[in-house]
């Protein structure tokens, strides 16, 4: 099968919002229900996380650009409004980070949750769900305010409910405000959101990264060195693994390369080059197919899992790669990846993909999609990704 092509790339994206459509809008407490097993059926109805909230957002707002469907369109306001409505608590000044039924349980505030937020309304004023660029204005102010480190030169991960700043650093939120910073400056052409979005991929990619690998780590200490014990037992980590991840190196190459598709800059793509062939080097499981989770120092594997999102950026960072460089090993690498996914990860029954398998490719469970771990955002993006930078 051809999986390079517009229609393709288009289908498929239908395929994963006709999973979600049908039964995504709760009606009763609002926004989505966000807890699928494979056949759809819905568990823990009640319970939301701002990621997957502000995720689905995303996805059918960049559905309703793709389709012009006014019934995408009106997905996407419904969670924007829960959104406002409950995730944001006025009296605390904060989004809550998770709820049941539409209480807070946890009011810690989130870099990593932030980043989906800034994201989010970037996509709505693209999807015209809003009128004004006033809400990404807010949202920025907010991470300056509370997890913007200027003298760190990186936004910090987490507030306590109390106020207090978690002396954790880490890359991942960081990932994720560059990757929502881009949107932002696309929405606005402000280069404020673009020139933030730079520096963070210079600072974790180049001054920050690994120098023995050169490759970007994801744990430091409170003065920046590479923390190599933290969460050292626990390679599993759902947003703090241990090890090297190879996903996060490709998801750092696919921002490369859409940062130089703004600003032409070759050393970025030479970055991306380097990240994406040495995490497929060390990751694709020759035996099984696939890439695995995470690799330690000296690339042993310290997780073999195989998760959906980290097939599906590494496919978006092929796919954009190829199109920036004109190399052909990059568009195999796409296919390769595709190939291994179309077998294993695509659920051809119900639609949409499975999460995460063993080294056999194996699941685990059937459970489809959780709060906070998936609503196939990474796979309907990477294929938006390409679609509309590459077609």
């Amino acid at each position: 099968m051809e999986f390079y092509s517009k229609a393709f790339l288009t289908s498929h994206c239908q395929a994963i919002l006709d999973f979600y459509e049908p039964r995504c809008e709760d009606n009763t407490l609002g926004g989505y229900f966000q807890n699928y097993y494979d056949d759809g059926q819905v568990f823990n109805p009640g319970f939301r996380q701002l990621v997957s909230s502000t995720r689905m957002v995303i996805n059918f707002c960049r559905a309703a650009r793709l389709t012009k469907s006014s019934r995408y369109l009106h997905l996407a306001k419904v969670g924007l409004e829960y959104l406002e409505k409950h995730h944001w608590r006025e009296k605390e000044h904060a989004f809550a980070w998770t709820l049941d039924t539409n209480e807070p349980l946890d009011l810690t505030q989130q870099a990593y949750g932030y980043a989906f937020v800034l994201l989010c309304y970037a996509h709505c004023y693209r999807a015209k769900l809003i009128e004004s660029a006033q809400p990404i204005e807010r949202v920025w102010l907010l991470l300056e305010a509370r997890f913007w480190q200027a003298e760190e030169g990186i936004y910090a991960d987490t507030r306590y409910e109390d106020g207090r700043l978690c002396e954790y650093r880490g890359q991942n939120a960081n990932m994720h405000l560059c990757e929502a910073l881009i949107a932002a400056y696309e929405a606005t052409n402000e280069t404020r959101y673009l020139q933030r979005a730079n520096h963070l991929a210079r600072r974790f990619c180049f001054e920050l990264a690994d120098q023995k690998t050169g490759l970007v780590y994801e744990h430091y200490t409170p003065t920046l060195e590479l923390d190599f014990t933290y969460n050292q037992h626990d390679p599993k980590n759902l947003y703090r693994p241990w090890g090297f991840q190879p996903g996060h190196q490709t998801e750092w190459a696919k921002l490369l390369v859409q940062l130089n598709r703004i600003e032409p800059a070759p050393l970025l793509v030479e970055k991306a080059e380097y990240l994406f062939n040495t995490a497929f080097e060390h990751a694709w499981d020759k035996s099984n197919g696939g890439l695995i989770y995470g690799f330690d120092t000296v690339y042993v594997p310290c997780d073999k899992d195989k998760y959906f999102w980290v097939q599906a950026e590494s496919f978006a960072a092929a796919g954009l790669l190829y199109d920036a460089t004109k190399k052909e090993q990059y568009k195999q690498r796409y296919q390769q990846i595709w190939e291994y996914s179309w077998t294993h990860f695509v659920d051809h029954t119900h639609g949409a993909w499975f999460r995460v398998l063993n080294v056999a490719n194996q699941k685990y469970s059937n459970k489809k999609s959780e709060a906070g771990a998936k609503c196939d955002y990474h796979t309907l993006g990477a294929c938006l990704d390409v679609l509309e930078r590459v077609f």
